[in-house]
């Protein structure tokens, strides 16, 4: 799980290598290069018959709708690494949560406890104070803890494990990753300079391959640890992203840390220790799955 959160918390490192590409076309190269792992890891395991009936099956257009909303939430990350804007992407990852649970109530009409219910008004403040202090809201923010909270309540429909479904996601978004690649080479996409950027230099080519990778390694790590760790421990561990790419803005991007960043990071992060504590408290303890099982395929 720490392995999991490592790898999308030093995202940015690794995106920033990757500044002169354009992000749809990094985005494309990202979709199609870890199609193919994912075609091997199915391969593998014997899963690629399985894989095949969850694209062609009845839950095709929630995974379409699954796909297009975690290919928005992709390319805004993208950007906003290139553009220099990891302090409002990883505002973003911190904000989820609460956005995700706020969801809850007004889509599934879930109830929260008093101590939830205050940590989510905390949340809201600090985007309030944040659009006041700097004259504008922190879209980038924003956008990426909606498509991502919207992305969680999509899945709830999908009885599937998460690799075969990110799989599924993936392979709906192949065609158009190849058009796009196609249209990019023919340097006939709009806002897409140029011609390509893979087969020119070696190293890119090598960074866009390995884009495949940084996305589906650590989804394989995620769904393998989440089924033997406790819940109130993955979710506090998935603080760890936000925070590894807080410190890779702030500190070795030296992105603009305002004081008002500072008051709204402070309610944020009160608000994640109320609602880590209350989720805490109301959850019955776990007993994790003895490692020496066998383990359940994702």
């Amino acid at each position: 799980m720490i392995a999991c959160c490592l790898i999308w918390g030093f995202g940015p490192l690794f995106y920033k290598l990757l500044t002169e590409v354009p992000p749809g076309e990094v985005l494309a190269h990202r979709t199609l290069w870890s199609l193919l792992l994912f075609v091997v890891i199915f391969a593998v395991q014997g899963r690629l018959g399985e894989w095949r009936r969850v694209i062609s099956g009845a839950y095709l257009p929630v995974i379409a709708i699954a796909a297009v909303l975690i290919s928005l939430n992709w390319l805004v990350f993208i950007w906003s690494v290139q553009q220099g804007h990891v302090v409002e992407a990883s505002l973003g990852y911190y904000i989820f949560p609460l956005v995700a649970v706020a969801l809850g109530v007004i889509v599934l009409h879930e109830r929260l406890s008093r101590w939830q219910a205050l940590a989510v008004a905390l949340a809201v403040l600090a985007v309030v104070v944040l659009t006041l202090g700097l004259g504008v809201a922190p879209w980038v923010s924003l956008a990426l803890a909606f498509t991502f909270g919207i992305y969680g309540l999509v899945k709830k429909r999908l009885p599937l494990g998460p690799t075969i479904s990110v799989g599924a996601e993936v392979a709906v978004l192949a065609p158009l990753a190849v058009l796009w690649l196609v249209l990019v080479h023919l340097g006939k996409a709009p806002a897409n300079p140029g011609t390509g950027h893979f087969g020119h230099d070696p190293l890119v080519s090598l960074w866009l391959i390995l884009s495949g990778g940084i996305t589906a390694v650590p989804l394989i790590l995620f769904s393998y640890a989440a089924r033997r760790v406790e819940l109130s421990l993955v979710g506090v561990l998935q603080y760890i992203n936000p925070t590894l790419q807080f410190f890779c803005a702030v500190v070795l991007f030296n992105e603009p840390f305002t004081g008002w960043h500072m008051i709204a990071f402070g309610l944020i992060w009160a608000a994640l220790a109320i609602y880590s504590g209350a989720t805490m408290r109301q959850r019955e303890p776990v007993k994790p799955a003895p490692l020496a099982n066998p383990p359940a395929r994702v």
